[in-house]
């Protein structure tokens, strides 16, 4: 990826701020304001202003805010070294002048949601204030002694980060909430930004350096000494790339902090960077007279044997690496966004939507909005998110549905908060992290009740399982912690069972055909080859992974993909490594699912890999294909789990096995329902004696009115056993009542074990019967 420039003259340019995706305005020393329209290649005078009227900075009203259009939004802020801030119309008429600094107003920021204390201004009197849209003073946030160079608002619009200095400070608007403040550079910093999709801060100063931050002020990525300061830096719209400016230089970068490309214009100092909407286009303010405009170009996608580039504007170059053949696709617009997985390329350009399965006959679509964000992608159809919403289409072309939820701001959804398969569709919420709303692809409705998943600590990164059917459909999650977990989607008239299965995860990533799951955990590379196996044998999931020693890779590495045996990483310097995983976990997989054991005993005994035997054992356990999971068992030496599969096979009735096959994989509560449903009851009782659950053995005696006894008798031996006596009350009230008789008890139990034995008898004859008929 690269930025290619074009210079265009004027006197010294100040600001620069884009009205559309093609059309920015621009502001100079000699007091004009300039249109320039980049289709027609036009430039147009908007206003002279007054003599005594020097623009610091320029910045527009929000359009669209969640999908809704300001009315508000053909409106700019002009600050000025006067003192003032000026509210100008797209006609450049001066709606209102505003007495805001003593000195120059350095800096002045519209909030993301366009709210009434939606704008604020910094000054070179050490001063911050928040003020209406119509320009009537609300606060005054911070007062210092040395100048605000920039301010930047917080994604929720509700803190604001400013520099002091040498300093950053992220003030709330609350006035009792806590502010944080950080020595961040050796030298005066000038500029600051902060995106509202990634939560990350940039800053860039004197001391020749631009510094990634996250919103706690931790450090993530520090440059390398320029040779002269950074005078400007902006995120594009999306959060995953940044430009930085500075002395006849310019820069793309990844939001990590390395860099794309490194351009050299002769520029002077770029005093001020814009994106434009779309995030394919960006324009510099530069000392020297010139206003710089560049484009992004030279992206690169890649799947199985295809490498995608984006050579122009509105050209891409595909090439097949296997035959080294070459198709060039043309577009009538710019490309703004795309994806390649699952056998299709998705393109979207400012106004249309193409989609490619075969190179040479696309099928294309309009599209409402022209600044598509994120494209996802699953087998069956693929996801479009715009600042205006979420829409599902299939591939050929039809809209299937647009989710929506209370609150949604589809404006700053990303690929880490946002998953998709082939039925469901996840989003974290942004206005309470810990919130997972999941849709049917189909409906676009809320899946089960309506009610949103909601774990425990906040969320930041989601993804489902690309294979599973719908009805076993698991999502992964890693919270704020760095710990990963991962629940089933679907309920089933329970909550949801949520279990951890790695911490201290940084990025992580499903196979895109099969239920195998990679990533980075600690300084270690992990595959969870089974990762389902922490909901039937939770204590032989560690035994299950692969790791390797990640120390070959740089300082955060982040997996971008895990396409058959090829998981793709980018290292935290930008380099690309490729890792082979095995194939034979993927083949376990798909033999499972088929129900072909004989050929998965085959490969185990092939392969000869104790992880793959552990494997197999989890997935027969899970089919309750005892036979399969026995030999699998034996092959690792779980003598104990071997002995208790054969104690289910031993079972007189379907319901006993069943049972006991869920009490195997830890589900007491269902194990006790099937139980209770065949009208099983001493079974039942006798399930929760075993596990200790004496109350609840209790419990379901009393109301049975049946075996109370039984319950009173094996808690006595049990007390007895450690040397204790009786305290809990109900259980000394029935003891005062019901005499314990072993031989009775042992009677009452074979004769309920006799019947078990009769009603499977009779259960059988009947089945086999029923046939003939």
């Amino acid at each position: 990826m690269r930025l290619k420039t074009s210079l265009l003259k004027e006197e010294l340019v100040s600001c620069v701020g884009w009205t559309t995706a093609d059309e920015l305005y621009s502001c100079s020393e000699d007091h004009q304001i300039l249109k320039w329209n980049l289709l027609t290649s036009e430039t147009s005078l908007v206003v002279k202003l007054q003599e005594d009227i020097y623009p610091t900075d320029l910045h527009w009203f929000p359009k669209t805010v969640g999908g809704k259009k300001q009315t508000q939004a053909e409106v700019f802020v002009l600050t000025s070294t006067d003192g003032k801030f000026h509210l100008a119309s797209k006609t450049g008429r001066i709606e209102k002048s505003v007495e805001a600094h003593k000195g120059a107003v350095l800096a002045g920021r519209w909030n993301y949601d366009g709210s009434f204390c939606g704008l604020d201004t910094s000054g070179e009197d050490g001063q911050i204030k928040i003020w209406s849209k119509s320009g009537m003073l609300r606060s005054t946030l911070a007062q210092q002694g040395s100048p605000v160079y920039s301010v930047a608002w917080g994604p929720d619009s509700d803190r604001i980060l400013y520099t002091s200095g040498r300093q950053l400070v992220i003030k709330p608007l609350q006035p009792s909430a806590k502010v944080i403040q950080w020595r961040s550079h050796d030298g005066v910093i000038l500029k600051v930004d902060w995106n509202s999709v990634n939560d990350l801060i940039l800053s860039g100063g004197e001391d020749c350096k631009y510094k990634v931050w996250d919103s706690y002020g931790h450090l993530l990525y520090t440059s390398s000494s320029h040779d002269y300061p950074v005078t400007s830096l902006s995120w594009a719209p999306d959060g995953e790339v940044f430009a930085v400016g500075s002395f006849n230089t310019l820069r793309l970068c990844d939001k990590t902090g390395w860099s794309y490309a490194l351009e050299k214009p002769n520029t002077g100092s770029v005093f001020s960077l814009a994106w434009s909407v779309d995030g394919t286009q960006l324009a510099g303010a530069c000392g020297n007279g010139h206003v710089i405009f560049a484009h992004v170009v030279e992206q690169h996608w890649e799947w199985k044997n295809f490498v995608i580039t984006l050579t122009k504007r509105r050209t891409m170059q595909v090439r097949n690496v296997v035959n080294d053949a070459v198709d060039v696709l043309e577009f009538r617009d710019r490309v703004i966004k795309a994806s390649l997985a699952h056998g299709h390329l998705v393109v979207t350009t400012s106004l249309q939507c193409y989609v490619y399965k075969n190179w040479n006959t696309p099928l294309i679509f309009d599209l409402k909005e022209g600044t598509v964000s994120l494209i996802l992608q699953a087998e069956k159809h693929f996801l479009l998110v715009d600042g205006a919403g979420l829409y599902m289409f299939s591939y050929e072309g039809r809209l299937i549905c647009s989710p929506k939820f209370p609150g949604m701001r589809a404006d700053i959804l990303n690929a880490q908060v946002v998953s998709l398969s082939n039925d469901t569709i996840a989003v974290r919420d942004k206005s309470d992290e810990r919130v997972i709303f999941l849709f049917d692809t189909l409906t676009g409705k809320a899946l089960g009740d309506g009610q949103p998943f909601i774990h425990k600590r906040e969320v930041l990164e989601i993804a489902l399982d690309q294979c599973s059917p719908s009805s076993e459909r698991k999502i992964a999650l890693i919270d704020k912690n760095r710990d990963l977990y991962l629940t089933y989607v679907h309920r089933h008239g329970r909550e949801h069972k949520v279990c951890k299965i790695g911490t201290m995860v940084h990025t992580m990533v499903w196979n895109d055909a099969a239920n195998i799951l990679c990533g980075i955990q600690g300084n270690q590379f992990t595959v969870w080859y089974y990762p389902s196996a922490v909901f039937t044998d939770k204590e032989l999931l560690p035994k299950t992974l692969y790791m390797k020693d990640g120390s070959e890779f740089s300082r955060a590495p982040h997996i971008l993909s895990y396409v058959g045996t090829k998981v793709t990483v980018r290292q935290g310097d930008g380099s690309l490594i490729y890792i082979s995983v095995s194939p034979y976990p993927a083949l376990l997989h798909e033999y499972s699912a088929a129900a072909r054991w004989e050929d998965a005993l085959r490969l185990c005994r092939f392969a000869k890999d104790p992880s793959l035997w552990v494997c197999l054992a989890c997935m027969a356990m899970a089919s309750r294909e005892l036979t399969t999971a026995e030999v699998a068992y034996t092959a690792i030496g779980e003598v104990p789990r071997v002995q208790y599969i054969n104690f289910i096979k031993e079972q007189p009735s379907k319901e006993s096995s069943l049972a006991h096959t869920l009490l195997f994989s830890g589900q007491v509560q269902e194990a006790e329902a099937t139980l209770l449903q065949a009208d099983l009851i001493y079974q039942a009782i006798q399930v929760n004696i075993n596990l200790s659950n004496w109350e609840r053995a209790l419990e379901l005696a009393v109301k049975h009115k049946t075996h109370v006894d039984t319950v009173l008798a094996y808690r006595e031996k049990f007390l007895q056993k450690f040397g204790r006596k009786e305290t809990n009350k109900r259980f000394l009230q029935y003891a005062e009542g019901v005499e314990v008789d072993w031989e009775k008890i042992q009677a009452k139990i074979e004769m309920e074990l006799s019947k078990e034995r009769e009603r499977a008898a009779n259960a059988s004859v009947r089945s086999s019967i029923a046939p003939r008929r």
